[in-house]
C-alpha cells in the first residue's frame, strides 16, 4: 500500500497558501504564465462554495485540489473538480487519493452527490486511478476541451478528454473506496491505448496524434451508442478501457 504517512490534508484559506498552490501548479504542469490559474481564482473558489485543499508534509505543501460548484441544465448542482496535482517525488504514495477522499467527505457533508472532472485518456495511470481506485465512470467525451496548451504534460496534442463522473453516494463508489469486492456489469466493448504511449508522445508526436485520433473516434462511437466506461485493465501491451450498459445515477 502506498506510504502516505506524515501527510495531512488541510483546507487552504490564506493568501500565502493560495500563492503556494499557484507555485505548485507552475511546477507540476509547466504552463506559460497566460494559462496559470491565479491566486484570485483560488480566493473566489473558496468564497463561493468551492473546495481548496492542500496536502502537507509538515509545513511543506506537496499537492493541492481545486474545485468549483457547477449547475447542470435542469438545475442539478454538482462540483467540478478542476485541478488535482501532486509533486512528482510524492506520487505513488497515495497523496492524490487522500485529496480526493477529503473532497468526497466534504462534498457528502454539504449534500452533493456528484463530482466531475476531465482526464486525458492517454494518461493511463490517471485512468486506473479514476476508474479503479475512486470508482468514477465516463459517459461523455470532449474533443480539444482546453485547446492546445503550453504544458509539457500535454505534449502539444489537442486536449481530448474523458469526463469523469464520481457519483459519491453510489454503491459502486462506496464499495471501491472501502476496498470491498465489486461485481462488474458485463463488458460489451473496449478501447485500447498502447502501454508505451508516454514514450510515443515524447519520441514520435505524429504517431501519438494518430493514436489519439483513433482512441477519440472509438470513444465517441461507443459512448454515442449509450455505453459507459466502468473499468480499466492494464496488460503488458495496453491500457484497456471497459465499457458496459450501466447507469450510475
Amino acid at each position: 500500500m502506498p506510504d502516505s504517512a506524515g501527510i495531512q490534508i488541510r483546507t487552504l484559506s490564506t493568501t500565502r497558501e493560495f500563492e503556494e498552490a499557484v507555485r505548485l501548479q507552475r511546477q507540476i504542469w509547466g504552463f506559460d504564465e497566460l494559462e496559470i490559474l491565479p491566486v484570485r481564482f483560488f480566493v473566489v473558489a473558496s468564497g463561493v462554495g468551492g473546495q481548496t485543499f492542500g496536502a502537507f508534509e509538515g509545513e511543506r505543501m506537496v499537492g493541492f485540489l481545486l474545485a468549483i460548484p457547477g449547475l447542470k441544465p435542469g438545475g442539478k448542482l454538482y462540483l467540478h473538480s478542476h485541478m488535482t496535482g501532486v509533486l512528482e517525488e510524492y506520487r505513488n504514495r497515495g497523496v492524490g487519493r487522500m485529496l480526493k477522499l477529503r473532497q468526497r467527505e466534504d462534498a457528502l457533508a454539504r449534500g452533493f452527490d456528484l463530482v466531475e472532472w476531465t482526464f486525458d485518456p492517454l494518461e493511463l495511470k490517471n485512468a486506473w486511478f479514476n476508474l479503479e481506485r475512486l470508482g468514477a465512470v465516463v459517459r461523455r467525451y470532449v474533443l480539444n476541451q482546453y485547446g492546445t496548451t503550453t504544458s509539457h504534460l500535454h505534449a502539444g496534442l489537442p486536449t481530448d478528454r474523458c469526463v469523469a463522473e464520481w457519483w459519491i453516494r453510489s454503491p459502486r463508489v462506496e464499495a471501491i473506496v472501502s476496498g470491498r469486492p465489486l461485481a462488474r456489469p458485463p463488458v460489451e466493448a473496449t478501447v485500447e491505448v498502447p502501454a508505451d504511449i508516454a514514450r510515443i508522445k515524447r519520441e514520435d508526436p505524429k504517431q501519438a496524434r494518430a493514436i489519439q485520433q483513433r482512441v477519440s473516434e472509438r470513444f465517441l462511437e461507443l459512448l454515442g451508442a449509450g455505453l459507459t466506461v466502468i473499468g480499466f485493465e492494464r496488460t503488458p501491451a495496453a491500457g484497456v478501457y471497459l465499457l458496459s450498459r450501466y447507469n450510475p445515477e
